[in-house]
């Protein structure tokens, strides 16, 4: 079975917004029914998180303010690549390091998340880091945060309580979990 059936063919491209963080362009597709749309797409360079899990069992947020949802979030250390085709990986130690101060010996990929498919092309990395050894944060001179220790389980718990409603957060705790279980 093919997605022909399924499958838009992308025509013409035309800029709309070119911020920080990502950049907003106007597409014209063709339908598989021969109609013609638009799409409204937000490019993004790509980022990477990571889940920071001690030997004794803990994990490691970060609560931030985050200005769409006028409220602060708990999440897991994450941030944008910082220039495109940045290894993913060294993008996750860059973060955690920034973030929490760890730094980690075993790191173990989890998914690349395509984070809103519906809008955006935004891939996020996530990671398991293991064998941590703390250091001094760096946080960027924009980025309020706090750092928070929980047990892993009670991050677990979190989650599926729908407490912790950040996707890169839920998917990175849970995929953990199944990492280490």
């Amino acid at each position: 079975m093919t997605d022909d059936k399924l499958t838009e063919v992308i025509g013409a491209k035309k800029p709309i917004y070119k911020g920080k963080i990502l950049n907003v362009q106007e597409w014209t597709v063709t339908l598989p029914n021969g109609a013609e749309a638009m799409r409204e797409v937000a490019l993004h360079i790509g980022a990477s998180a990571v889940i920071p899990v001690d030997k004794e069992g803990y994990t490691y947020f970060v609560k931030q303010f985050r200005t769409p949802f006028e409220r602060v979030f708990l999440e897991v250390p994450a941030g944008k690549l910082d220039y495109a085709g940045e290894n993913r990986l060294e993008a996750a130690k860059r973060e955690l390091r920034e973030e929490t101060g760890f730094t980690a010996e075993k790191w173990t990929h989890l998914i690349d998340l395509s984070t809103t498919p519906g809008f955006s092309n935004e891939v996020i990395s996530l990671y398991l880091a293991e064998e941590l050894t703390l250091g001094e944060t760096d946080p960027d001179e924009d980025e309020f945060i706090d750092l928070v220790k929980l047990k892993f389980e009670d991050a677990v718990k979190l989650v599926t309580e729908g407490k912790i409603t950040d996707a890169k957060t839920a998917v990175c705790v849970l995929l953990a979990d199944q990492h280490m279980h």
